[in-house]
């Protein structure tokens, strides 16, 4: 009789295991070894890396989720105050449509950026001289007529606030390296060649930082993923207090032209 287990895949997983009086993540024991111990970033950081992080580590991957918390009312948080509207009996539903617009535009560049960064210099080390690179990468995303991902911002000029934090506790903290350099040589190479301010916005430092961490750009949009429901449960939360999204609703009826 043969196996039916046979040329089967094994199916395995290094994340996390549940007994009756024990559940262990990464090998340290929830409740006894995390609970009360870690926060919430350094778990996340824990997940991702499969260990924890050192302090240095901590501050900055734990400023790099809080930056991307919340900022306002954007198309994201517009979407999950509408989601709310048509279906209140689903908070998550509502966090889920705010979730899905975190693309190539708007928190997702995280992705673009690591990948560029990382592309340029991989782990293995071969890449080339920084300035070298940043020139050839600005020179590239102009003959494709692409947006270079990390760079400017609608509203925060000439700087972004942010990007100045991120880059000035991951100088203090040693995770200031070729990645975070050559992100900042881009943007000024891309300025410029293209004669406009164009600042490393927060996503280009984040995703500067993580590549500096070690995390795969292929992950790197799962940072602001992880961060902004936290954002989004609070608009929510001041939705059901305080609506907006009638009056966005009847005012756009309104306002939009028709033909």
């Amino acid at each position: 009789m043969s196996d039916p287990t046979a040329g089967r895949q094994r199916i395995r997983s290094e994340l996390s295991r549940s007994a009756p009086d024990r559940i262990t993540v990464r090998g340290l024991d929830l409740a006894a070894d995390l609970m009360g111990a870690v926060n919430l970033g350094d778990m996340a950081f824990l997940e991702l890396l499969g260990r924890l992080p050192g302090e240095g580590e901590s501050i900055v991957f734990n400023a790099m989720l809080v930056a991307l918390v919340e900022h306002g009312i954007t198309p994201s948080t517009i979407a999950a105050r509408l989601a709310y509207l048509g279906a209140p009996e689903s908070l998550q539903g509502a966090v889920a449509a705010g979730l899905l617009g975190l693309g190539s535009v708007f928190v997702g560049t995280i992705e673009g950026a690591a990948r560029m960064l990382q592309e340029a210099l991989p782990p293995e080390g071969a890449g080339g001289e920084l300035e070298t690179l940043a020139a050839g990468i600005v020179r590239e995303h102009r003959q494709r007529k692409q947006a270079i991902p990390g760079l400017g911002h609608p509203i925060h000029k000439p700087v972004d606030p942010r990007t100045t934090r991120l880059f000035a506790l991951a100088g203090e903290h040693a995770l200031a390296g070729p990645y975070v350099r050559l992100m900042q040589l881009i943007g000024a190479e891309a300025e410029s060649q293209m004669g406009r301010r164009l600042p490393v916005n927060v996503t280009g430092a984040i995703g500067a930082v993580a590549s500096e961490l070690g995390i795969p750009w292929q992950i790197c949009r799962g940072l602001g993923l992880m961060a902004r429901p936290i954002g989004l449960v609070t608009h929510l939360l001041e939705e059901m207090r305080d609506p907006m999204a009638g009056e966005i609703w009847r005012r756009t009826e309104e306002e939009v032209e028709s033909t």
